[in-house]
């Protein structure tokens, strides 16, 4: 379960009992965070995982944040997909970002979640100003009478697995890299909107993913694939603004290779994006344009021969 809590007006507690709690943003819940995950299944307790909407880098840095690697629901899935028993938000807001240390434990983590075990990355900082840190985290555990445990980076190929990594491999198109890192292909989920059914006209409908209020740290023509409660394929998708016809906001649209026009209006559906093709251009005729689709939809299949067709996402 998730909850949205605010702390001038706490719910009731997750859980009466003791509760073993990690606190993070968990972008992206990358191989590190979910080594962190599987740590905590060693206190016996059921595992809650606090994180913050917005991110306190997006209250603090508003535009200038980085982009994030996934959505608040993406990001519940995932971490419920590798263990947490439950997942609570708190909101992140100009109390939340006074609140000392000493009141960030007593209130939220001891009053709240009921912690006995807490679970923290080795450069975890809390409380106002980012003044709390491992040595004053483990001072309250006394106190509050609950264990702190460290985990050290999270190393692979020598180099420590990061959601900023992660995020310049997307942005170089490495989508191969940060799949390594995630431990798993990168994905956008969303709700499959009705478009202005150009990709039909064109001969290549689309299932369309609006992201107005969703930046995604790469654009571009890649090969992936679809997933939806109705079936799964392979795709050949497009994260833009469309510039040939003069788009204005930016889209994922996601043509459906083998399928019969699968009606997917309204359905939540996971798109992987397994590997770049190109960047998206700007042609200048629906002609230029059709064949470079039909470009793509080639490079797609040929790019999917050799890999197999199940997913190994989520």
């Amino acid at each position: 379960m998730t909850q949205h809590l605010r702390l001038h007006a706490l719910p009731r507690p997750v859980q009466a009992a003791a509760q073993a709690v990690t606190i993070g943003n968990f972008d992206g819940v990358h191989l590190g965070h979910q080594r962190l995950l599987a740590q905590m299944s060693d206190s016996g307790l059921p595992r809650t995982v606090l994180t913050f909407e917005p991110l306190p880098r997006e209250f603090f840095l508003a535009a200038q944040a980085p982009i994030r690697l996934s959505s608040l629901r993406e990001k519940t899935d995932a971490l419920r997909h590798y263990g947490a028993d439950h997942v609570v938000c708190a909101r992140f807001d100009a109390r939340m970002a006074a609140l000392s240390a000493e009141d960030f434990v007593r209130e939220v983590l001891v009053g709240h979640l009921h912690a006995r075990a807490v679970y923290v990355g080795h450069d975890f900082r809390f409380g106002a100003q980012r003044r709390g840190d491992f040595a004053l985290l483990q001072r309250l555990g006394r106190e509050f009478d609950f264990v702190v445990q460290e985990q050290p980076p999270f190393l692979l190929d020598g180099k420590r697995v990061s959601s900023t990594g992660i995020r310049q491999f997307l942005e170089q198109g490495e989508l191969d890299r940060a799949a390594r890192w995630l431990g798993r292909p990168y994905a956008v989920c969303g709700r499959v909107r009705r478009g202005d059914q150009l990709g039909r006209e064109l001969g290549f409908p689309t299932a369309n993913l609006p992201l107005e209020s969703r930046p995604l740290p790469l654009r571009g023509i890649f090969a992936g694939r679809l997933h939806s409660e109705i079936g799964h394929w392979n795709a050949a998708v497009s994260i833009g603004l469309r510039p040939t016809v003069n788009g204005k906001t930016l889209v994922l649209e996601a043509h459906c290779l083998d399928a019969d026009s699968p009606n997917l209006y309204g359905q939540q559906v996971r798109v992987e994006l397994f590997h770049k093709l190109r960047d998206e251009e700007k042609y200048s005729s629906l002609k230029l344009l059709i064949a470079a689709i039909h470009n793509d939809v080639e490079q797609v299949r040929q790019f999917f021969l050799p890999h197999s067709s199940q997913a190994h996402g989520l």
